[in-house]
């Protein structure tokens, strides 16, 4: 049998301990470092109570203690990418800090390791720039959904130096762990993840800024509507499915009402005749048209699979 994956990950707060209990529960062999020893123990202890939360859920696929006895914690760095396929860096969100420690990694880790780190915005460009070309084409950003063991899509995100092979070897090995690589083709800050957050956010503190609605009203309308149906689906496919005709009919119907609330906030951002052929040439490839009765019937079976969980969670939470 091939050698399990070894993955190092520097930082053992709680975005480092979340990617050890992916990689561990995927089978790698994971080494955890960090120069703080009392972080290094309070990793120790969150990894556990992580991996005990997954096992009484049914979600480990080991016993616990052979998944934990994957993971090593140690201080030193150069042991723990030594070996290593992925660098998973997760220390804190500085440009200073996440260049130094891809100084200090790309001095020690193979010739072929991918160096990701687990940046929220900062481009990965920026933390390469200090880097010779050879270093730098295998940096990448990996940004994860928090907690990635639990939401399994990751950002890869290149620079314009990153190789193709360190990308290709950075998705086969996130979708070895039952990570959803989505390859973000042009470098932005926020990435996609935090660009979508970030837009229902903003409306979200106006909304309560101009007394449209309080706080708990607007979780109250994600957690029973958007969220739900957003768990299935997303933005695109809901528009697709939402009207009979698919997109190209809901931009034609919805597309002025929003461009006038895009508006209200200063947003000129209009759908344009060639922008909507785009999206809806890219749906239609992926569900035609003579399949959309049937997609619609299925989204309302997931719907109806979720809703006695989403019931008892929606009757804890009150």
């Amino acid at each position: 049998m091939p050698a399990a994956p070894h993955v190092a990950v520097i930082g053992s707060g709680s975005i480092g301990v979340a990617f050890a209990v992916v990689f561990a529960r995927a089978g790698f062999e994971v080494a955890v470092t960090d120069v703080d020893a009392d972080a290094l123990a309070r990793g120790r202890s969150d990894l556990d109570v992580r991996l005990e939360l997954l096992e009484n859920a049914g979600m480990l696929g080991a016993p616990r203690g052979e998944v934990a006895a994957r993971v090593r914690f140690g201080t030193d760095v150069a042991r723990a990418v030594g070996g290593a396929e992925l660098v998973q860096e997760c220390a804190p969100e500085q440009k200073d800090v996440k260049r130094a420690v891809f100084r200090e990694v790309a001095a020690a880790a193979p010739a072929h390791a991918v160096l990701a780190s687990s940046a929220s915005a900062i481009l990965p460009s920026e933390i390469a720039i200090e880097l010779p070309d050879d270093v730098a084409a295998r940096v990448i950003v990996g940004h994860p959904g928090n907690p990635p063991y639990l939401l399994p899509v990751i950002e890869v995100v290149p620079t314009p130096r990153t190789s193709p092979d360190a990308l290709g070897l950075a998705r086969s090995l996130y979708a070895a762990a039952g990570l959803r690589p989505v390859t973000i083709r042009r470098e932005v800050e926020g990435f996609v993840f935090n660009r979508l957050q970030g837009a229902l956010l903003r409306e979200a503190y106006c909304l309560v800024r101009d007394g449209v609605v309080d706080v708990d009203d607007i979780d109250e309308i994600v957690r029973s509507g958007l969220g739900r149906r957003w768990s299935v689906i997303g933005p695109f496919e809901t528009s697709d499915l939402n009207t009979r005709g698919g997109i190209a009919s809901h931009a034609v119907k919805m597309g002025p009402a929003y461009g006038r609330m895009g508006a209200e906030r200063g947003q000129h951002d209009p759908w344009t005749p060639e922008l909507v052929e785009e999206v809806e040439a890219q749906r239609r490839a992926l569900l035609p048209l003579e399949a959309w009765e049937a997609r619609g019937r299925w989204r309302d079976d997931q719907l109806l699979a979720h809703t006695a969980l989403w019931e008892g969670a929606a009757a804890t939470a009150r």
